[in-house]
């Protein structure tokens, strides 16, 4: 790492977040780390210092974010990283969740995004430097059966990012989605995941794929200290990537995805182009 950074991290309490926080404390950075249950962040991360500032957010609370940020930039003088980890999946099809159980999943996985942006744009302008790191997922690039809500709050953050990367480069401000794979995390465990309370039998397809993916649990082939370490080094990058994949398994789905649209779009090559007004 080539200079302290100060660090904005959410859902630091488990997982990738957890990680970060503790890869970058170990190097030496100031880390401010969020999550709904201090309590048990604090005694996760294990350690007390003046690098490390622990604050409860309500990230689905406007204000209760710009507060964090605002305290962030009191205490170390500027944000030079911000790192939007929180977010939670769901599992369900369109029909088996509920409007509330959208809804909240949005709240969290896209307007605390959000929610978290908007309080720190303001400063990254004013000191026309920093690197916003938004937590995607494969699911927003190429979704499974099942998961349609979980994908869409996927696709919600790569599409504000890729926009939001455009419209603040001019201002030295980089901004980077990683769309992970499978990692060895809590993300399994009903911690991190909830699934429809209403099942309907029609979908036995979505029942065995939701039978497989927490048959996973434990067992996922992507090191999260790995994944840190690279989300960690893309901020070192002077010309850092808008798109990171992270995972053999993330790539593969998202090439494939690729060669899907690629031969769906020529398929209707002639019909799309023949839109235009006539005479």
């Amino acid at each position: 790492m080539e200079n302290n950074k100060v660090w904005f991290i959410t859902g630091a309490s488990k997982g990738f977040g957890l990680s970060l926080v503790k890869q970058l404390l170990a190097a030496g950075q100031k880390v401010v780390a969020t999550s709904r249950y201090v309590s048990s962040l604090v005694k996760a991360v294990g350690e007390v210092s003046d690098n490390f500032l622990p604050l409860y957010v309500n990230l689905s609370d406007e204000k209760s974010a710009a507060e964090a940020i605002e305290i962030t930039q009191n205490t170390f003088k500027s944000i030079d990283v911000v790192i939007n980890n929180a977010g939670y999946g769901i599992g369900g099809t369109i029909e088996e969740l509920t409007d509330e159980e959208a809804r909240e999943s949005f709240d969290i996985n896209v307007f605390g995004t959000l929610n978290v942006i908007r309080a720190v744009m303001p400063f990254m302008r004013a000191q026309q430097a920093g690197h916003i790191i938004n937590i995607s997922s494969i699911a927003g690039i190429a979704p499974g059966t099942g998961w349609a809500l979980y994908a869409a709050t996927k696709f919600a953050v790569i599409g504000l990012s890729e926009v939001l990367a455009d419209d603040v480069k001019s201002m030295g401000i980089k901004v980077t989605v990683v769309a992970p794979g499978a990692f060895r995390t809590s993300f399994l465990t009903p911690d991190s995941l909830v699934m429809t309370k209403n099942p309907i039998s029609d979908y036995q397809g979505v029942r065995n794929s939701h039978a497989r993916y927490l048959q996973m649990d434990g067992n996922q082939i992507g090191d999260p200290e790995k994944a840190a370490t690279a989300m960690i080094n893309i901020a070192d990058d002077d010309n850092p990537p808008v798109h990171l994949l992270l995972g053999e398994d993330a790539y593969g789905r998202a090439m494939t995805k690729l060669g899907v649209l690629e031969k769906e779009f020529k398929l209707n090559e002639e019909l799309s182009k023949s839109m235009a007004y006539q005479g």
